[in-house]
């Protein structure tokens, strides 16, 4: 892990932006103002530090179409990329009008006539019109999720690189798994394999647990102990240089058996996921992939079918619950997604597979390449 804070990669950066650009071209915006730490380093490129947690809206940066000039709100230079000059960097104020006024200042903040904001409060609903005083200001989120739903070939091999340290972590826990051990026990070795990989920040809470025999989709009651015959389900994912990167499976307590009947549930899974991986193909309708779950005769689960993957929470969300969007929404080269089979049988538990997927033009190419329990 390194001790020093880096900008992203010149060119990885540099190909988000110029997406970023794009997108206000076709959204017809004269600038944006991001508070977002996921589009704040999406166009920046620059690794926020102390940021961790819910906060309110803030102007974190901002993007002048015109120029391409990037403004940022930074009180040092560490982690800053040199095309954001000394200059274009302002500190942090508690006073909300110091930090309109640092706006005001900028080069073109005169005369925007469209201003895009990635998120808003009260506040700054009534401050931000104060900083461009010519502009409409509209929703600049819109153009940001049309940026960032496509990878640039660059953000694809950081995704691989997050992947892989997920699946490293993966691999440890499945290593310590055995009929006595716990689930608090599994998620720690799981944490501690992806943090000596150089990441310290799991992308999800729940990273291992015993599936139910009972419920279709409830993790199992009881001391929180593995016991022989149970399916446990790992759910590795990591936040690593921006990018998440996650993979899911499913093994027996004795990796080398499972209860009868377990196999058979196995086989479910792969029927299912080979409908799934058929969806992922160009222009489909997102949609196709909740129908894989028909098609195979499963119940969809309550967790989305499939969602983006990238800097944080990328679209689509292809989910049962809003079957609306995912019926509008078509799938595009360049996407890549998190894609998860559930299957259940009573007596005997659950199934979970999750595999990072890149759509491409011809094939859909699986990222993860972790091993599953096979009978």
């Amino acid at each position: 892990m390194p001790t020093e804070v880096l900008p992203d990669d010149r060119t990885l950066r540099s190909g988000r932006r110029q997406r970023a650009l794009d997108q206000m071209a076709a959204h017809d915006l004269d600038v944006l103002v991001l508070g977002r730490q996921a589009n704040v380093r999406y166009v920046s490129g620059t690794p926020q530090l102390w940021v961790a947690g819910t906060r309110p809206f803030g102007p974190t940066c901002v993007l002048i179409r015109a120029t391409g000039a990037v403004h940022l709100l930074s009180t040092w230079d560490e982690g800053v990329p040199e095309d954001i000059p000394h200059e274009n960097l302002y500190g942090i104020s508690w006073n909300p009008i110091n930090a309109i006024s640092v706006l005001r200042r900028i080069d073109g903040a005169d005369t925007a006539r469209r201003v895009g904001t990635d998120a808003l409060s009260p506040a700054f609903a009534q401050l931000l019109p104060t900083a461009f005083p010519s502009a409409e200001l509209v929703d600049g989120e819109l153009a940001m999720r049309a940026a960032r739903r496509v990878k640039t070939d660059e953000e694809v091999v950081a995704l691989r690189n997050s992947v892989a340290v997920a699946e490293s972590g993966l691999a440890a826990a499945v290593a310590e798994l055995r009929p006595g051990v716990s689930e608090q026990i599994l998620a720690g070795v799981l944490l501690e394999a992806m943090a000596a990989g150089g990441v310290s920040t799991p992308s999800n809470q729940d990273l291992a647990w015993v599936t139910s025999r009972e419920h279709r989709w409830r993790r199992a009651n009881g001391s929180g102990l593995v016991r022989a015959g149970d399916l446990v389900a790992f759910a590795a994912g990591v936040l690593a240089g921006g990018y998440m990167g996650e993979v899911g499976r499913t093994w027996p307590a004795d990796r080398g058996q499972a209860l009868a009947g377990a196999a058979p549930l196995y086989q479910r899974w792969e029927r299912l996921w080979d409908k799934l991986i058929t969806a992922c193909r160009p222009d489909a309708k997102t949609c196709e992939l909740l129908a894989a779950y028909d098609a195979a005769g499963e119940p969809a689960p309550p967790m989305p079918v499939a969602r983006g993957l990238g800097m944080g929470f990328d679209p689509p969300v292809i989910s049962p619950l809003l079957p609306q969007t995912a019926a509008d929404d078509r799938l595009e080269p360049g996407m890549v997604l998190a894609v998860t089979g559930y299957v259940w049988e009573s007596g005997i538990g659950a199934v979970f597979g999750r595999e990072a997927v890149l759509i491409t033009a011809d094939e859909p190419q699986v990222l993860t390449s972790s091993p599953g329990w096979r009978a």
